[in-house]
Formats: C-alpha cells, sequence, structure tokens
C-alpha cells in the first residue's frame, strides 16, 4: 500500500473546506463565488454552475501549481502529467454521462478499493466531501507540477 501523499498543501487545503456547502435558495455561498472568481471566472452568477473543477482550480492556483482555469473537468486532462498508479491527492479525471461525453467530474484521489475510487471534491453532493466513484469511470489520474 503506498502512503506517499502527492500535493499535501492542496490536501490539507481541502480539509480545510471540509462541508462547505451550496446554500439552498436564492443566496450562495460566499467562499464558492470566491473561488469563481480567483480562477478568472467571475463572470459565473451562482452555485448551480458545476464547481468540482473550480475547487481544484482554486486549489492548485492557492497551493502553487499549474491549474487549467476552465470550469470543465475534462480540462484537467491537459495538466500535469499521467501516472497509472496515483497517490492519494493526485488529481482523478472521470467521465460523466458516457466516456466520450464533455461532462466529468474532478477530484482529489484519496483510494481505489477494487470497485471504486473514492476523492475528496467539491460539488460531491453539493458540497465538499469524499465520495465514491465508479473506478470504470477514470479516464486519467493527473500528477500537478509547481508553477
Amino acid at each position: 500500500m503506498n502512503y506517499t501523499i502527492s500535493h499535501p498543501e492542496m490536501m490539507a487545503h481541502a480539509m480545510q473546506l471540509w462541508n462547505l456547502h451550496e446554500i439552498p435558495g436564492p443566496v450562495n455561498n460566499p467562499q464558492i463565488m470566491k473561488m469563481f472568481k480567483s480562477i478568472g471566472q467571475d463572470w459565473v452568477q451562482g452555485e448551480e454552475t458545476a464547481w468540482c473543477s473550480a475547487f481544484i482550480n482554486y486549489l492548485a492556483k492557492e497551493n502553487g501549481y499549474n491549474y487549467s482555469g476552465k470550469l470543465t473537468a475534462r480540462s484537467w486532462l491537459n495538466i500535469g502529467h499521467t501516472t497509472n498508479i496515483p497517490n492519494p491527492g493526485d488529481i482523478a479525471v472521470l467521465w460523466r454521462v458516457n466516456p466520450t461525453s464533455w461532462k466529468g467530474h474532478v477530484g482529489l484521489f484519496i483510494r481505489d478499493d477494487g470497485m471504486n475510487v473514492w476523492l475528496l471534491g467539491g460539488n460531491q453532493s453539493n458540497k465538499v466531501c469524499i465520495a465514491a466513484y465508479p473506478r470504470e469511470r477514470v479516464l486519467s489520474y493527473r500528477v500537478l507540477s509547481k508553477k
């Protein structure tokens, strides 16, 4: 079992934001809106815009790593380099709807239990938490570089 943690600053920062969640109704969580603005997506008007990629971009930017600056999860397929054996903290990019769709999800890899990959991410049940996803949905694991 591998206990090396990739991107430890991002992991620690993500844990500080544990349970950050959307606010039901017309009010938006100011911390989520701050993430959009921080990565140059200040046109976003509310947290109903998917924010998994905004969360990972925010963590990467704030901790000195390269980042995509885009709101699409699959934009992370072009950041860092691929690894076939991810460490906790590496970026996991997943497909959503189907493998060729533009839709996806992105989070910090925690573990693989053989059936699922467990990710620490934003916009998972509308909050920052750890959630399981079928491992066959993984498109790539990415290791980031410092800027």
